[in-house]
Order: C-alpha cells, then structure tokens, then sequence
C-alpha cells in the first residue's frame, strides 16, 4: 500500500470538500434532484443584518445606544445572541440569534430600542447544517476510501 504524506492527506481532503461543496451546489440547481432533497435545512440560527436606516443620523442612533446596548448584553447573557459583529463599513451591526426561524428572531429585534425606534432596517437569513454534507452522509464509505487510523493523523 502507498502511503500517503501529510501534504497528500491535505490535499485529497480539500479535493473532497470542494467536490461534495460544488456536487452540493449542483444538485440542488437541477429541479428534479432538488424535488428528491429536503427544501432547506433545518433553521438552527437566523443571521440579522442591521443597517441604519437612510436619512437617520448618527445622532438618533447614539441617544438610544445606551439602552439598546444594555438589552443587547441581557440578550447575550440569556443565550439569545449566539455572535455579534460590527459591520465593517460602520453601517451596522450582524448577529447571529439562537431562534429558530425568522419570525422568531423579528420579535428579538423588534423589541431592542433600536427596532422600536425604527431606526434600522433589518436582513433576516435562516440559517442550518450544509446541505452538502447530507450527500457524504449517504454515502458514509465514500468519504472513507484511503483514510487511515487516527494515530496516523498527525
């Protein structure tokens, strides 16, 4: 038997999520193969994208920053705010809220000082498990071919 080095190792990997990544893309752009797949994955979180708002100053959104941040740690602390990021062109904010579809997540945003001020428009995105992975899955021993024990992965 070959063995395979470290490089190869990556290498056949990445191969590997790139096809089932591209294989993924492709079967789920043909209709008839996206009839036989689930229509969406399950929704294990909803991104927010917040953005303020055209012809809302900086100086509206500053008055209600105190509360609105307040109520944002609370959320945090309650597990509701999984992650939090600024957005990188200082328009925003993107959160990624532990819920379990949109709407759910439209109630959180919709209750901050922010979202009761109208203040902000919002991007909701439901988002779950790589759909592509779900084809390894049904073909366990696919992924498996040439791999060796776990001790040989180092």
């Amino acid at each position: 038997m070959i063995r395979e080095t470290k490089p190869m190792k990556a290498i056949r990997r990445a191969v590997l999520a790139l096809t089932l990544t591209l294989t993924g893309a492709t079967f789920m752009s043909h209709p008839s193969a996206a009839q036989t797949q689930a229509a969406s994955p399950a929704t294990t979180a909803v991104m927010v994208i917040l953005t303020v708002k055209p012809g809302i100053t900086r100086e509206q959104v500053m008055a209600v920053m105190p509360a609105e941040i307040r109520q944002t740690v609370q959320l945090y602390l309650n597990g509701k705010i999984r992650q939090w990021y600024s957005r990188g062109d200082g328009r925003g904010v993107v959160f990624l809220l532990d819920a379990g579809d949109v709407a759910a997540a439209q109630a959180i945003m919709d209750a901050l000082p922010l979202g009761r001020q109208n203040l902000m428009d919002h991007e909701y995105i439901a988002v779950g498990p790589l759909l592509p992975l779900g084809l390894l899955m049904a073909n366990p021993s696919a992924g498996n071919k040439g791999d060796t024990h776990m001790e040989d992965r180092r």
